[in-house]
């Protein structure tokens, strides 16, 4: 069931730049989402859609069967978001400014704010002017507010963007305890393919706005289509390889194969055509080797 869907989203500003041609695709009730592109490739601009903060040339959000283009309010009522640089008032404390951006939706409650402020490791410094914040302190404190009241499905712009290495690995950890623990959908807008490659189901990747894949990560699938063959008998292998209409790529070793072979079955046909075979090894590409081939970049 798509909890949140894209359809057909098109736009272009006022310098007559596409910045969206015709983007569809779905987020799924319980799954993590990877939005993957480069700067310009229009990641960011979906969301401003989604969020009702750009309006489309044509197409539309769904967010629990609620257009957002048509009733904003309600359909933005099942999210909660940080989109671009997270702001706070820098003198007042961590729970002020919670009431403060709470209440621009005409909601609060106290009992909730503390448990969410407990989640995302910030109870201690709660009191504590936002000032005092490090960075990574001011992102939980925009992913508490984006927890107020806990949605069905939160959406975040380059989360972890400015980061440390410990910084990015507790906001994954926390991000999969959200899916884990509370069922929460999630979508992530990310230029970091490795941590995409961990937390994510499935990943959209656009290209100068224009969708270019949507599906599973790559190195998650459970098909294995991909090996590295190891063989002096390079000329003999490429002709059996051929004959069975799979591929060789004679830089990598890489066997690519149809989608009506197994690996075992083209191990069976290089070994009975007399073909030396040192080593077959199950090649699963990175997210990083498919998004470049796929981006061309």
């Amino acid at each position: 069931m798509a909890l949140l869907e894209v359809r057909n989203l098109t736009k272009r500003w006022r310098n007559d730049r596409l910045a969206l041609d015709d983007v569809s695709f779905d987020l799924r009730q319980g799954e993590i989402l990877g939005l993957l592109g480069h700067n310009g490739a229009g990641k960011s601009t979906v969301l401003g859609i989604t969020l009702g903060m750009v309006r489309p040339d044509a197409g539309e959000v769904r967010i629990c069967g609620d257009s957002v283009q048509q009733n904003r309010a309600r359909a933005l009522s099942h999210v909660g978001a940080i989109y671009e640089a997270a702001h706070f008032y820098d003198y007042l404390t961590g729970w002020q400014n919670l009431q403060v951006l709470c209440s621009l939706s005409g909601w609060w409650d106290e009992e909730e704010a503390r448990r969410i402020l407990k989640l995302v490791n910030l109870g201690e410094r709660a009191n504590h002017k936002t000032k005092t914040y490090s960075h990574g302190m001011r992102q939980r404190l925009a992913l508490a507010q984006a927890l107020l009241p806990l949605p069905k499905c939160l959406l975040l712009d380059e989360p972890t963007d400015g980061l440390d290495p410990e910084g990015i690995r507790e906001f994954r950890e926390f991000v999969m305890k959200l899916r884990s623990d509370f069922g929460m959908t999630i979508l992530i807008n990310s230029h970091l393919l490795g941590e995409v490659e961990l937390m994510c189901d499935r990943c959209v990747i656009l290209k100068q706005g224009r969708k270019m894949y949507e599906g599973p990560v790559p190195s998650q699938e459970k098909s294995q289509s991909s090996f590295i063959l190891q063989t002096r008998d390079i000329v003999r292998s490429r002709e059996v390889i051929s004959g069975a209409g799979a591929i060789l790529d004679p830089v990598t070793s890489r066997v690519e194969l149809p989608s009506h072979t197994v690996g075992h079955e083209m191990l069976k046909l290089l070994v009975d055509a007399g073909v030396r075979v040192d080593s077959w090894q199950p090649h699963k590409p990175t997210l990083e080797e498919f998004y470049l081939g796929m981006t061309g970049v």
